[in-house]
């Protein structure tokens, strides 16, 4: 066992984000292991650009309001204990809803992200299709 250093937070670039993200590595896996964990936080209204993942991506929202939306599907709106999973290739973008903070784990395997154009406002606008109460 070992006690590892943490390295210091990132901003996320503004290649691949709208608005203030920043992120914490928590696990980069070294050959042969693939796998990736982050911890992300967005200020209120930060985004991703669309984006896609080879193998896909797993969140689980931390704290927050979460909307998420895969390209021509239904924006979903997602709160604290929700996991998203995202399958191998679909475009899709996640971010913190208008007025919230939102933190989530993000989880995949791989280098292979397809980052993409920015999310319009008026995609990020949408009215949420599912909307609840947190768990």
């Amino acid at each position: 066992m070992e006690l590892l250093k943490q390295p210091p937070t990132t901003k996320g670039p503004a290649e691949w984000f709208t608005g203030d993200v920043w992120f914490d590595v928590i696990h980069r896996g070294e050959d042969p292991s693939r796998s990736r964990a982050n911890m992300v936080r967005f200020a209120p209204g930060a985004r991703t650009a669309w984006h896609s993942h080879g193998l896909g991506q797993t969140l689980l929202i931390v704290e927050g309001v979460a909307l998420i939306q895969s390209r021509g599907g239904r924006l979903i709106e997602a709160h604290p204990g929700d996991i998203i999973w995202t399958p191998p290739g679909e475009e899709h973008w996640h971010g913190a809803a208008p007025g919230h903070f939102m933190t989530h784990l993000a989880l995949w395997e791989g280098d292979d992200t397809a980052w993409l154009e920015h999310v319009t406002d008026a995609d990020y606008t949408a009215t949420p299709a599912a909307t609840r109460q947190a768990l």
